[in-house]
């Protein structure tokens, strides 16, 4: 896929997007938020009770993707809450899907910060009948039901090494500035960069990968260190939210500004300001709201029966239409879409 061959599709959904998001406590420990559903807590006979665990709380990419899970779990009736801890590691994540599987949540939807270490306790659950969807970021899939995929990995891969090529001249030395390290979807999209790269760009050299671990402080830091470490450095490709925003802004009132081209996926929001400073000139990602959305359209269907995870099954999911599951019970947002200047002011999320 090409940078600009987004499906008319894709940007229909982009257009869509509201705002605003209810956050309520639902955990006394830890940090937690949620929203009721408005309606029935179990749907009437089903359990729709759907529970959304982020990678970490107080990330805008997930604060945008979990307000389409709310918005989808209100439209069937069901109780919508977010849990989550305020850093991105497993072991924080373990404990709640452990309080959520003595609750009886009918579904939790998790972007996972490692594909293994979850796995006890996302077994468990799945033993007490707890639809789990993951999104964003996958398990091994004997630990969930379905992944729902924001775009093919290939996709992904593809758009940032396109962009940050045509950008310094296909020619130079680029640096990945990472989420964490055991990060699932990032380790798979840097793996097929570096396959692209060297397949397609063999001027290009890909000097070093750091992770920021999606903190701000942490990525910011991790920027500087990147350009003190590499004085030829042409280009950073960061392909996390949080990531891109920080080397943005770390950019953006430096000597770097303008010769050191920065890319990778961000929203549009976090990035209006330095597309229009001159920062940074694309940058790529999904909608990440319909990508929550539609995460909760896949935990009612298997709720309801409609799917189980088996290639060809098929579901509606509200304002989207209907998708089917593909290899690997894996269900697929679209393509991603890339922002510049020219288009960055007609989206809000």
């Amino acid at each position: 896929m090409l940078p600009h061959t987004t499906s008319r599709k894709a940007l229909k959904r982009a257009l869509g997007i509201g705002a605003g998001i209810v956050a309520l406590a639902l955990v006394a420990t830890g940090c937690s938020s949620s929203g009721s559903g408005g309606g029935s807590t179990s749907g009437g006979d089903k359990n729709y009770k759907i529970t959304f665990l982020p990678k970490n709380l107080g990330n805008p990419y997930f604060d945008t993707s979990d307000k389409g899970g709310q918005t989808a779990v209100k439209s069937f009736g069901g109780t919508y809450n977010q849990v989550g801890p305020s850093t991105a590691t497993a072991d924080a994540q373990v404990s709640y899907i452990n309080t959520l599987t003595q609750q009886g949540v009918g579904a939790i939807v998790l972007s996972a910060n490692d594909p293994t270490a979850l796995g006890s306790a996302l077994t468990q659950a799945k033993a007490s009948n707890v639809k789990i969807v993951t999104f964003d970021s996958d398990t091994d899939p004997k630990f969930r039901d379905v992944f729902v995929n924001q775009a093919t990995a290939e996709g992904i891969a593809k758009v940032q090494v396109d962009t940050i090529t045509k950008e310094i001249g296909d020619s130079g030395e680029i640096a990945i500035l990472s989420a964490s390290a055991n990060a699932t979807n990032q380790n798979a999209w840097i793996d097929l960069m570096k396959k692209d790269l060297e397949a397609n760009h063999p001027n290009v050299k890909l000097v070093d990968t750091v992770y920021g671990n999606d903190d701000d402080q942490t990525s910011f830091d991790k920027t500087a260190a990147l350009l003190q470490s590499h004085p030829d450095l042409k280009g950073i490709v960061s392909p996390t939210t949080v990531g891109i925003a920080a080397a943005a802004r770390y950019l953006s009132t430096s000597a770097f500004k303008g010769k050191v081209k920065l890319t990778g996926l961000g929203t549009p929001n976090q990035m209006r300001e330095f597309v229009k400073d001159g920062t940074v000139d694309e940058f790529a990602l999904w909608n990440p709201e319909d990508l929550g959305y539609l995460a909760a359209f896949t935990a009612k269907a298997l709720i309801d029966g409609t799917i189980t995870g088996k290639k060809g099954d098929s579901f509606e999911a509200g304002k989207l239409g209907t998708f089917k599951v593909g290899d690997n019970a894996t269900v697929l947002l679209g393509d991603p879409f890339v922002f510049n200047k020219d288009n960055i002011d007609k989206f809000n999320f």
